[in-house]
């Protein structure tokens, strides 16, 4: 599916003696190469290396660039530096040698925060120009690290050896920052030779907790040793987000009060001399609007031209992106009113860079992608999307409509809401709302596919559950008046809505009992379903209608999750959804227990009471309405590749149009392991046999949710990890 962005870029790095080469990285939809010639990007962290059951290493923290070749790239991954108790979650060092195409790892000693606060700050991860096979990497929680052999093995250095423990982790209330960056004293690329003399930056949270005395530190013998380096006394105590360093041996750093995306300020920016010139400081900028972010240097000097992103302003009339070129004497604003923000977060304009090989093309990160000028010397510079093939939306619920219908399918996804996508080249413009909402669940009316139901929440704080109904294929929309039981206070994801006739629909929130309504919300009467029973995660129903006989409704619990001991069940309506009776045939078939994300239902629309079902472990069919279910081979869970996750036999299931001649009325798709190996299965004869559909270049960390086409054979629609919707053929 066509979007554009829709997620966080945290950061854009070129290439320092090849500007052609440029790569992004994201907060969960891991990382992209830029392709000049075209002026597209290629994701690559879908394929070999970025395996299924290992979406947290689609969560990229910092990129390194060889400077010495321009084919080799790094990157730290994981996404939480933690879990929810304190406990480290140590990453990952991803190395290729020929742009992204292939992918050699190595465990790292040290948590990665790809996707908790201040994730945008300069690059972690940093090559000696002239010994580049020497890495050092700034943790949030273990000090500043070593690699002499390309990132297989890794030690502290001499600037600290304090590791957080998992209290003083949690006691910091928030994600930790750690130290932020290196910058190199040095402008010469290859020789073999060291780089002796280097400076960090350290945010105040490590600072505090290894007992140093600055926010800033320098090494004159690689990294061996370190001494405090003041810092202006009004920004004593403040985060560097960002950091460079520029040939006539000039810093230009970035302080900023808070961390974080989109931080307050106040921010200031320095010009601090180095060893070159005399480690003075001279300050060039500050902002009581919002905070200062990323900061980016063409050229050097009186007449060097500095983009300066400042990050947390909202508003028209307020900084955006500060361009000087006269080396931070006058700046003007050349962003700001230029309305070219969409729907994207404004205030997260975290990261800038200016061409190396254009002053004239800026380009900046923010919340919803990438934004990018031209003519950045123009009075009032124009604005536009680089985003071609950049797809960062996370799709939460996905249904297809039968055969004909007008549109292709309906996405509810995190943070861009629910969409009626009508072309797949082409960005959707049907939805409930364009405010930044979470899309949770929707379903289509199979005999009239105009009528289209939908779930979800208004993000803020807090959410606020609403609902919506729309008659005319999503061109116009109504919100249900009223709330069932349980939707005001649950707003998660492990929720379902499913609709038997028009302006009938039930609606399963997160936790809750699922209610029904008879008059597109106007009121709703609670079902007989059991609750559900906490079991320290969300969990919730999953509702399917019989697209034969709509007055047949299923509805699928779980467990919950894989530690529940809860056996999943299966539940039966014959009234349109009102009243339930368990399906003791679904008791008989013990169910696994597993979570909402790992488990799936799917009805076959052209034959009535006929069920699929993935519980996470292995596969079910019920060909008479859950009474009784039939356990297929060949699925089961196995571990990941190379990690301590796991690959789950089968967590998701679709049906789509049938192959011609086939002696099954619908070709069946299952995400999951079979014989040992995970991907996308199809069957053409009911589940007798089985063929892998994808291959193991196109693994995208993991599937989340799946729906087959109605119109065209062999058409999956499916989500990778972060990674927008993919289809295929």
């Amino acid at each position: 599916m066509k979007w554009g962005g829709g997620g966080y870029v945290t950061g854009l790095i070129y290439h320092p003696t090849s500007a052609n080469v440029m790569y992004a990285r994201t907060d969960i939809g891991g990382a992209y190469r830029w392709n000049n010639s075209n002026g597209s990007w290629t994701p690559i962290t879908d394929g070999i290396g970025f395996n299924a059951g290992e979406g947290s290493f689609h969560g990229v923290e910092s990129i390194a660039l060889d400077p010495a070749n321009d084919n080799k790239v790094y990157l730290v991954t994981g996404m939480y530096s933690h879990n929810w108790d304190g406990t480290p979650i140590n990453g990952r060092i991803y190395a290729s040698g020929d742009r992204g195409a292939s992918w050699t790892h190595y465990d790292l000693p040290f948590p990665v925060g790809g996707n908790e606060d201040a994730r945008a700050i300069g690059e972690r991860l940093k090559a000696d120009p002239t010994n580049p096979s020497t890495l050092f990497y700034a943790s949030r929680t273990a000090g500043l690290w070593k690699s002499t052999n390309s990132g297989q093995t890794w030690t502290q250095t001499g600037l600290s050896s304090k590791v957080l423990t998992a209290a003083e982790i949690q006691g910091l209330g928030t994600a930790p920052v750690g130290v932020e960056q290196i910058v190199f004293d040095n402008s010469n690329v290859g020789g073999g030779a060291t780089t002796w003399i280097m400076y960090a930056a350290i945010a105040p949270d490590y600072v505090q907790k290894a007992g140093l005395s600055s926010t800033m530190y320098k090494s004159t013998n690689g990294g061996f040793s370190w001494t405090p380096v003041p810092v202006p006394s009004n920004v004593s105590g403040y985060f560097v987000p960002h950091m460079l360093r520029t040939s006539d041996g000039n810093y230009y750093v970035v302080f900023n009060k808070n961390a974080g995306q989109g931080a307050q300020g106040p921010g200031y920016l320095y010009r601090f001399g180095g060893v070159t010139n005399g480690e003075t400081w001279a300050q060039l900028a500050t902002t009581t609007q919002g905070g200062y972010g990323g900061v980016s240097v063409y050229g050097t000097g009186a007449t060097a031209r500095i983009a300066l992103a400042v990050t947390g302003t909202w508003s028209a009339g307020q900084p955006v992106v500060q361009l000087s070129d006269n080396g931070g004497a006058t700046w003007r604003e050349i962003a700001d009113g230029m309305q070219h923000w969409g729907g994207g977060y404004r205030g997260w304009v975290d990261d800038i860079e200016i061409d190396p090989a254009n002053k004239d093309h800026i380009m900046h990160v923010h919340g919803g992608g990438v934004w990018e000028t031209w003519n950045a010397s123009a009075a009032s510079p124009s604005w536009d999307v680089p985003l071609n093939n950049f797809e960062e939306t996370a799709t939460l619920a996905l249904v297809t409509p039968p055969a004909g219908a007008p549109y292709k399918f309906v996405n509810s996804a995190g943070d861009i809401g629910t969409w009626v996508q009508t072309d797949l080249a082409a960005t959707p413009t049907r939805a409930p709302t364009s405010a930044w909402s979470n899309g949770n669940a929707a379903d289509v009316l199979w005999s009239d596919p105009t009528y289209i139901v939908s779930a979800g929440a208004l993000n803020g704080s807090p959410a606020v559950s609403f609902g919506s109904w729309s008659g005319d294929g999503g061109n116009t929309w109504s919100n249900f008046a009223t709330l069932p039981a349980g939707a005001s206070a649950n707003t998660a994801e492990s929720a379902s809505i499913a609709t038997a006739f028009r302006n009938n629909a039930i609606w399963a929130p997160a936790n809750s009992v699922p209610s029904y309504t008879t008059n597109n919300g106007a009121s709703w009467t609670s079902t007989n379903l059991p609750a559900l029973s906490a079991v320290g995660i969300n969990r919730g129903y999953r509702l399917a209608v019989d697209r034969k006989n709509p007055n047949k409704v299923y509805a699928y619990d779980s467990g919950g999750a894989s530690w529940s001991n809860l056996a999943g069940k299966v539940y039966v309506s014959t009234d349109g959804g009102h009243n339930f009776a368990l399906s003791q045939g679904s008791v008989s078939a013990n169910l696994a227990p597993n979570g909402w994300n790992a488990t799936s239902l799917a009805v076959n629309p052209n034959v009535e009471g006929d069920l699929w079902l993935a519980d996470g472990n292995a596969v079910y069919h019920s060909t008479n309405s859950g009474a009784s279910w039939t356990k297929l081979n060949g699925f089961a869970t196995i571990a990941a590749n190379g990690s301590t996750g796991q690959m789950q036999g089968a967590s998701v299931i679709a049906l789509g149009k049938a192959q011609a001649g086939a002696s099954y009325p619908a070709a069946v798709y299952v995400v999951g392991a079979m014989n040992g190996v995970w991907g996308v299965y199809h069957s053409d004869d009911g589940g007798a046999t089985w063929a892998r559909f994808n291959d193991d270049a196109h693994q995208y960390g993991g599937i989340g949710v799946m729906a087959a086409d109605w119109n065209s054979y062999g058409r999956i629609y499916f989500s990778g990890v972060g990674r927008g919707l993919v289809y295929t053929n």
